[in-house]
């Protein structure tokens, strides 16, 4: 694995602990000589976790809307930036970069991130790991949700299976690691 795109949050959260795990996420990163790709700012959580990256040798590769560069939350010091024409593109572009998918603690943004790249393997438009790094119990609550979705039938445990969830940094790059299954058909009642 060469690059993770690592989607959070472009504030800091609440609690002290999120921009901690970015750092140190970052840093993991750099060391293992993993590419960062994410969505190219300076602040919040990205800030954090780019910045860590960097100052630890490491690549970070953004990837950012032109109507946000005009609102100049670029990071400036990056590896590479690609500035694209919007949103769509940019989530694109991320995923054709990546080897592998992480979440972190962040709002609608990042979720629609995530779920978007669940879909797109669970569909086969791609077929790469996803994880969660569940920072603090961040995710314990939409975690519980996607188990209510397999047991009302609207998703599949395998699919949902797609989806690694760990405390652990290190503990979660190892299973983005390990040789993805096949998956069913997507259909419950098909």
């Amino acid at each position: 694995m060469n690059s993770i795109c690592v989607f959070c949050g472009s504030s800091p959260g609440a609690n002290g602990a999120y921009a901690h795990a970015a750092q140190a996420f970052g840093t993991l990163l750099a060391q293992r000589r993993i590419t960062l790709i994410f969505g190219g700012g300076k602040v919040g959580l990205m800030g954090h976790l780019a910045n860590a990256v960097l100052s630890n040798g490491g690549n970070a590769v953004g990837v950012i809307p032109e109507a946000l560069m005009r609102k100049e939350v670029a990071h400036d010091a990056l590896t590479e930036l690609h500035v694209v024409k919007d949103m769509h593109i940019r989530k694109a572009t991320m995923y054709e970069l990546a080897d592998a998918f992480v979440a972190m603690p962040g709002g609608t943004g990042t979720l629609d991130e995530l779920f978007e790249v669940i879909t797109w393997n669970q569909l086969g438009y791609l077929t790469k790991p996803v994880g969660l790094l569940n920072v603090g119990g961040y995710f314990n609550a939409l975690t519980n949700f996607l188990r209510h979705t397999v047991a009302e039938r609207f998703v599949k445990a395998e699919h949902l299976n797609l989806l690694h969830v760990e405390e652990n940094a290190e503990m979660l790059l190892s299973r983005l690691r390990a040789p993805q299954v096949s998956l069913p058909d997507k259909w419950i009642d098909r």
